[in-house]
């Protein structure tokens, strides 16, 4: 996270967690009692909260958020009482505990008492650290894992425009951001990557967003885990980053999905001095939070829907940025001559399916600014899918038009 919320988040916060299909399919992997940890239903969840009372377990579920943050035992049975999954900080959670007899009988206790709740899903660990830290951390989420293989011990990475010293690597963006990456699978052995990326400037957006995302899918896809993205939902700098408006926060949503993830987060839901996030300090919800109540639900049925999949390949149409790869003219499916005018960002398309032959794809209209009318074109007959309804409509012919809204997205499928 950014600029002084770990000191407040010491003390309480809540987070949304996305989670990402990767090459080995994680996320099918999915959470029994005793098992080893798995996703589950996809994951909706935000960054820095209120404490969970009942009314505040109540928004979050009806803004279509499972995953919340729990800072005590007591929080946890609040969850379980709105059907809510739980992520539980503590002090015990730190790699010093493991050289502190005293702290690490606190800590067998308390996992011995919170594993068999039924609404914990993860242990939060830390965020951003360095990779100086990646040995000590290895070392408890291997503690944690010997003890509780069911539920997640979660760490939240840096994005690609840290610097190196934050990172603890070296070289330009590209080289030390990889090799952040490579560390932190090797020694950390995650069974999630997830990182924050904050692009929306004042003036004009950030260029490594979706460098940023192909760099943690492919992390993510070679270790075989799942990923999660936190994305902006506010300014904490009002000179120098913008409130994203419905519509943008309808793109991060949306491209988030097409590289494959399985979860997305929202940084924040609410905390002082921030502006614009979900929820006021006073619990007001403001425009984003209506906004996510849909979006929410969308990525969640889509996310469900390819979670058997492997995310094959993404491609956009015309985006230039650092790791946006071209659409090949052999690609699987492939995008018409756009009805309305083209935009100069175009679109982006994320491949599914299963021994790399593409069943899937997601559509992303990649223009946050204007609604955009497209036809798709398969390799077969297409059905499209209702990510508001959950359901597959039927298709009788090869290609199918799309209208998307600003950055929104659609989910087809070769027909089954």
């Amino acid at each position: 996270m950014r600029n002084g919320i770990r000191t407040w988040i010491g003390d309480r916060f809540v987070c949304v967690l996305c989670l990402a299909v990767c090459a080995s399919s994680p996320a099918a992997r999915a959470g029994a009692a005793g098992g080893a940890w798995q996703v589950g239903t996809p994951i909706a969840t935000y960054w820095a909260g209120p404490s969970l009372t009942d009314a505040v377990a109540q928004q979050m579920a009806e803004g279509g958020f499972n995953l919340v943050w729990c800072g005590s035992e007591q929080e946890l049975d609040v969850a379980q009482r709105h059907g809510l999954r739980g992520q539980l900080t503590s002090g015990l959670f730190t790699p010093a505990t493991l050289d502190d007899p005293s702290r690490l009988e606190q800590l067998d206790a308390l996992i011995a008492r919170v594993s068999k709740h039924p609404a914990l899903y993860a242990y939060f660990l830390t965020d951003e650290p360095g990779a100086a830290q990646f040995p000590s951390l290895g070392k408890l989420v291997s503690y944690l894992r010997q003890r509780d293989p069911a539920h997640l011990a979660y760490i939240n990475l840096f994005p690609t425009y840290a610097n190196n010293e934050q990172l603890g690597t070296k070289g330009d963006v590209v080289a030390a951001y990889r090799e952040h990456l490579r560390l932190y699978v090797e020694q950390v052995k995650p069974s999630l990557i997830s990182y924050d990326h904050y692009q929306f400037r004042l003036k004009g957006d950030g260029e490594q967003y979706f460098l940023n995302l192909a760099m943690i899918r492919k992390a993510a896809q070679e270790a075989g885990v799942p990923f999660l993205n936190i994305v902006q939902a506010c300014t904490w700098a009002p000179d120098a980053m913008r409130i994203p408006n419905p519509d943008e926060l309808r793109y991060l949503v949306y491209t988030t999905a097409a590289y494959g993830a399985q979860g997305i987060s929202y940084y924040v839901y609410a905390h002082p001095n921030h502006y614009g996030s979900l929820v006021g300090m006073d619990g007001v919800p403001g425009p984003l939070y209506y906004a996510v109540k849909s979006y929410n639900r969308e990525f969640v049925a889509i996310a469900r829907e390819l979670q058997p999949l492997r995310s094959l390949s993404v491609y956009h149409t015309a985006m230039k940025e650092a790791g946006c790869e071209p659409l090949p003219a052999d690609a699987a499916f492939q995008i018409e001559s756009p009805q309305s005018p083209a935009s100069p960002r175009g679109f982006l398309l994320g491949l599914f399916g299963a021994a790399q032959k593409p069943t899937h794809v997601v559509v992303v209209n990649l223009d946050y600014k204007a609604e955009a009318t497209v036809s798709l074109k398969g390799p077969g007959d297409l059905e499209l899918f209702d990510a508001r309804a959950g359901q597959w409509t039927s298709g009788e012919k090869p290609a199918i038009d799309l209208t998307l809204p600003p950055g929104g997205g659609a989910l087809a499928r070769i027909a089954q």
